[in-house]
């Protein structure tokens, strides 16, 4: 499962929620029970999504992720399942994701607006725009948990660490309580993201620094500390020049590095990994060991547990030995 980092595109187009709330003439909701209801029972960080919550829903986003699980008991029981388990899964990282449970069959209006071909699909959603690039198809459990790991370490090395505050499960099927929260600063990064705001690089890097110091388990303070570096070394670096110095010089470990940054900002994560890959199979000695660590220390800023990851680690080990 890969994941671009989080960026900002263009807004949802909302107008098809203008119609009146309620089923099209002629389409009746699914009765209710079984999987269903289960997976749109709501809890402390999910809750089932329709035409009168989804514009507060985006407002929530502003501050925190929402994740959107689009699904259909009537065309697909499998993704009702899959519904459930992401309302799981965002339950377990207390308010870092708010879970929007959408039925197609009862709320057509909404898949309409997000222009959804298939269920199951899942949007991530920050300051009321899709932060990534949907995710289609079936997800495993155990994947979406690997899956929302990364998504946690990209936001916190974005500087971004707003939490939700809980919601009631009970009033979450009533339909009610479906205000916006005001989500609340995770505290051990705010020092962090307020340097990363402000664009001081710098400061951020430090700020991470002292919290990988404190807590060296601290998985998101890592993935920050690491992408925060890649921010600090691509300060004020022409795009072009970097690329025509790499590609003139393809032993330079320094030009090689410098591009691989480069690419991870961009989001071509296995174009990074690739890249020093080669450069440690080409050198030798010290030249390479600069490239193993600055490799190293892209496989944190991504995640340990990333399947690009994963499979970049055998590269390098193959690249070794």
């Amino acid at each position: 499962m890969t994941q671009q980092p989080f960026s900002r595109p263009g807004a949802i187009d909302l107008s098809g929620l203008r119609q009146p709330a309620g089923q099209p003439a002629g389409q009746q909701p699914p009765a209710g029970g079984g999987a269903a209801a289960a997976a749109t029972g709501g809890s402390a960080y999910s809750l089932p999504v329709d035409e009168q919550n989804f514009q507060t829903l985006l407002e929530a986003s502003m501050t925190a992720p929402v994740v959107l699980v689009f699904y259909s008991t009537a065309q697909a029981p499998e993704s009702a399942t899959m519904a459930r388990d992401v309302a799981t899964v965002a339950d377990e990282y207390d308010g870092r994701f708010l879970a929007g449970l959408v039925d197609i069959d009862n709320t057509p209006a909404i898949a309409q607006a997000m222009q959804i071909p298939q269920v199951p699909m899942l949007f991530v959603l920050l300051d009321g725009r899709p932060a990534t690039q949907p995710i289609p198809g079936l997800i495993k459990l155990e994947e979406l948990r690997t899956l929302f790991n990364q998504l946690g370490q990209q936001l916190t090395a974005q500087g971004i660490t707003g939490r939700h505050q809980p919601r009631s499960a009970a009033a979450a099927v009533a339909g009610e309580g479906a205000e916006a929260q005001e989500p609340i600063a995770d505290p051990r990064y705010a020092a962090a993201q307020d340097a990363l705001g402000e664009g001081d690089v710098d400061r951020a890097v430090a700020e991470y620094q002292k919290l990988v110091d404190g807590n060296p388990a601290d998985v998101e303070a890592a993935a920050g500390l690491a992408m925060a570096k890649v921010l600090q070394r691509t300060q004020g670096v022409d795009l072009n020049a970097a690329r025509a110095a790499a590609a003139a010089d393809p032993d330079d470990v320094e030009a090689q590095t410098l591009v691989a940054d480069l690419d991870m900002l961009g989001g071509h994560v296995d174009d990074a990994f690739n890249r020093l890959i080669d450069v440690v199979r080409r050198t030798s000695d010290a030249d390479r060991n600069k490239a193993r660590e600055h490799l190293l220390g892209l496989f944190a800023a991504v995640g340990n547990d990333d399947p690009r990851v994963i499979k970049a680690r055998g590269n390098l080990a193959s690249a070794l030995f």
